[in-house]
């Protein structure tokens, strides 16, 4: 055997050996990615669920936090730490889902300064980041006084007594945040969704949702408070939109509809899909069937927004404001409101199972976050 075959040979003995060392050694760490929800209950409790399993498999009080306002949740990007907003919405705290430590803190208010923030908050792809949004007044002897909303944007890693490290602009009536996937926008929810440059602020775009421009439409009616983009990386809701050449006794004088923007791709839709005849509360997009959306409140709906039509409908047995969806787009989670988290194949809306959360405790309008670690 010559040299050339003999380092060939030896090359490709070494490259399966490789190969099955670092097979052996996925198996050996059970790296395979679990699929979790976290929500949080009004006794000030983070709560994390193992979808699959059904159950709760931790729980961790939030720190220094009077008041049962546990609000916004928020998962990092590797599924270590969660982010809550609480305290009366003044303070974001970053609980350690292993140790349940609280690694990160920041308090909006100052002395003289009342500052809370409303749903919108979120951490950026690379989970260095976490921009908030600020709502602060200032505390004077003789009246409070309204001060200009902004963005403050923190280190993750700045520990418990994080300080901003830039802010900037935002405008009013902001309840929700997001970044894009590759961490280039920020978008910011408001009465239209403004695209921003996260590093400094700027406006480098615009989604119209209050001012669309729709020939026989009225301004569109939002409950837009929920991240519920989970897997497919879809902002979502739903939205009642009268329409101006009809009556207003008119069966179809209010239209109901699904709104989506691709957070990957910066495009939006819009389609209504019925004649408003239920509340609808939250909205998610099916991350494997992308054409297939789910709505729920007292109802849970199914509805394909490429042809804006409601495919099936049934009555829940009680409330629920959020509706998040599985991965491999075959299970519906709901939550909020009250003190259980139901299953639902996404294929038929069949109840697969509930999950009964600590307590008793209520979610009210908490966040329910999937993702997985």
């Amino acid at each position: 055997m010559n040299i050339m075959k003999l380092m060939t040979s030896a090359f490709w003995r070494r490259a399966r050996w490789a190969a099955l060392a670092t097979v052996f050694a996925v198996a050996a760490s059970g790296a395979v990615a679990k699929e979790y929800l976290l929500t949080s209950l009004h006794s000030n409790t983070l709560v994390l669920v193992d979808a699959k399993a059904r159950k709760v498999e931790k729980t961790y009080p939030l720190p220094s936090a009077p008041g049962n306002t546990p609000a916004t949740v928020v998962p990092s990007p590797d599924g270590k730490v969660a982010y809550v907003l609480h305290n009366r919405w003044e303070t974001v705290s970053g609980i350690d889902l292993d140790s349940g430590k609280e690694v990160f803190r920041a308090d909006l208010s100052q002395k003289g300064l009342r500052a809370k923030s409303t749903f919108a908050f979120d951490v950026s792809p690379d989970g260095k980041e976490i921009a908030i949004f600020v709502l602060p007044v200032k505390l004077l002897s003789g009246e409070y006084q309204v001060q200009d909303t902004y963005i403050a944007v923190f280190d993750t890693s700045a520990g418990l007594a994080a300080k901003p490290i830039r802010t900037f602009p935002a405008p009013r009536r902001t309840t929700l945040m997001a970044y894009s996937p590759d961490g280039s926008r920020l978008y910011v929810m408001s009465w239209d969704i403004i695209v921003m440059d996260p590093k400094d602020g700027r406006v480098i775009g615009k989604h119209l949702v209050r001012h669309w421009k729709r020939k026989n439409f009225g301004e569109p009616d939002t409950l837009a408070v929920w991240p519920l983009w989970g897997a497919s990386n879809v902002y979502t809701f739903p939205y009642g939109a009268p329409r101006t050449d009809r009556k207003p006794d008119a069966p179809d004088a209010m239209k109901s509809g699904i709104y989506t923007l691709d957070l990957a791709t910066d495009k939006s839709s819009y389609k209504e899909f019925e004649n408003s005849s239920v509340v609808l509360f939250s909205a998610a997009i099916n991350p494997v069937r992308r054409k297939e959306a789910y709505s729920v409140y007292t109802t849970l709906s199914k509805i394909d927004i490429n042809k804006g039509k409601l495919l099936k409908r049934l009555d829940l047995e009680q409330t629920y404001y959020v509706v998040q969806v599985s991965k491999d787009g075959k299970e519906l989670y709901l939550g909020g409101a009250g003190s259980t988290i139901a299953i639902y194949d996404t294929a038929t809306l069949k109840r697969l199972g509930t999950i009964q959360l600590p307590g008793g405790a209520d979610q009210a309008t908490a966040t329910m976050r999937y993702f997985t670690r």
